[in-house]
């Protein structure tokens, strides 16, 4: 690890130590580890582990990061976003919403790995009621690699946080000189830096260098317009996603609903469909009060409702643009208020 920290160091004194403007605002950056944060065991390895380095190592490494705003930053949890779990997020959303609701936080940045990093944003963009801008970032490449995107997309994020055009938009998701609304925007690719896409709407900014346009702003609830609260939770109902393919069977329903699901997510073929045994099963778990939400495993798109399949006779709810992953949050907090298939189509419509 000692090449490591030297070559951040060495990052870090291109950053002339600058006065910080009076004026800069005030940004709470909380970090959960990721890509960002990770290390190759030496130079030019394909592998990595994340979360290697903490908060103050990722300010650090950013030149003339200072010049953009005040920073303070809190290491929340340092993995990898693929062992993201509900007991995480609900830390993560608390600690968000304490330092919005304090003076001393005007927006706040939070660093996280790519791979769960739209579930996780959509997850906040829901229980975070504030005004205040609010950007997640992370990497395509880990800290040490050759010309990392990290601390670009870090010095965008911050400089997004820190601009009036963010306040009321949600959460935002920085990476590759773009800035995408959380509930839209998906991962494309494993590897390239061009991977998150929001593929039915397009970008709610480009960034490059700090310097942002702005487009249209969401036109879905969020924020301080949503009805959800994590208030008093200490976990969140299960929900499980499944995979439709051909000659899909009911053994997986069963199973799920077995274990304590209270919901399912069809990742369907084409507009949300499934074999008929699949179809079948998933009515009768939805008139036993299991909530069944059909999604698509394609990439883009809508599932719309009464679409091939029956929603309104057969008591599923129909995902619209969300994918399956989204899909699963959304349920998930519809969950904490009722199971009534109707009332959650409608949350769907709308968030």
């Amino acid at each position: 690890m000692q090449h490591i920290v030297k070559s951040l160091s060495a990052i870090a004194l291109l950053s002339v130590a600058a006065k910080v403007d009076a004026q800069s605002a005030r940004i709470c950056l909380l970090a959960t580890g990721g890509t960002i944060a990770g290390a190759q065991a030496k130079p030019g390895d394909y592998g990595y582990k994340s979360g290697a380095f903490d908060v103050q190592d990722l300010i650090s490494a950013v030149p003339n990061l200072s010049k953009l705003a005040v920073i303070t930053g809190e290491q929340v949890v340092n993995i990898g976003s693929q062992d993201m779990n509900d007991e995480v997020w609900l830390k993560l959303a608390n600690r968000l919403n304490a330092a919005l609701n304090s003076s001393g936080c005007e927006g706040a940045v939070i660093t996280h790995g790519t791979d769960t990093l739209e579930e996780t944003s959509y997850f906040l963009s829901l229980v975070t009621h504030s005004d205040k801008p609010v950007v997640m970032v992370g990497s395509m490449r880990p800290a040490t690699a050759i010309s990392a995107d990290g601390p670009g997309n870090l010095y965008n994020a911050v400089a997004a946080a820190a601009n009036s055009g963010a306040r009321g938009r949600g959460v935002l998701v920085a990476l590759n000189d773009q800035l995408d609304y959380a509930r839209n925007v998906s991962k494309t690719n494993t590897s390239n830096v061009q991977t998150f896409v929001s593929l039915n709407r397009g970008p709610a900014a480009l960034v490059n260098t700090g310097k942002i346009t702005w487009f249209q702003p969401m036109d879905k609830k969020h924020g301080s317009a949503s009805a959800f609260s994590i208030d008093g939770l200490t976990k969140l109902p299960r929900v499980d996603i499944l995979y439709a393919y051909p000659n899909m069977s009911v053994d997986l329903i069963d199973a799920a609903i077995r274990d304590g699901a209270q919901g399912l997510v069809v990742a369907g073929v084409g507009d949300g469909n499934m074999t008929q045994p699949a179809l079948d099963r998933l009515t009768e778990a939805a008139k036993s009060g299991v909530v069944v939400v059909r999604s698509s495993r394609v990439g883009s798109g809508i599932v719309y409702r009464n679409n091939e399949v029956n929603d309104d006779k057969l008591g599923f709810v129909a995902s619209g643009e969300l994918n399956p992953g989204k899909s699963r949050v959304l349920l998930q907090l519809a969950l904490t208020k009722t199971k009534d298939p109707g009332q959650i189509q409608q949350m769907f419509d709308e968030y």
